[in-house]
């Protein structure tokens, strides 16, 4: 299962939307898959972002005004890939 979050704001809960969910995931027998430090894109002070070690994420304003930027989008395929390479390991 590949999961991201968004909030409103950059301090609006992705991080503990993202560990909360993880309860349940592990009580199904799920193995749960970070964004590892290895995506540079969430260490940019660049811009303000989400992502995190927990999971893709995106900020999308108060009224839903703010589109993911590239960078989160990135942050997401580079999740997204990492947990099929991890999956593809696992079932060999």
């Amino acid at each position: 299962m590949f999961f991201i979050t968004c909030s409103s704001t950059q301090h609006g809960g992705q991080e503990s939307t993202i560990l909360s969910f993880h309860t349940t995931l592990l009580h199904h027998g799920m193995i749960i898959v970070g964004l590892p430090y290895t995506f540079g894109g969430q260490s940019t002070i660049d811009e303000m972002t989400g992502c995190s070690p927990y999971g893709a994420s995106t900020i999308a304003g108060g009224q839903g005004q703010r589109q993911p930027s590239a960078n989160e989008l990135s942050g997401a395929r580079y999740q997204g890939r990492h947990v099929a390479e991890i999956t593809e390991k696992l079932v060999r």
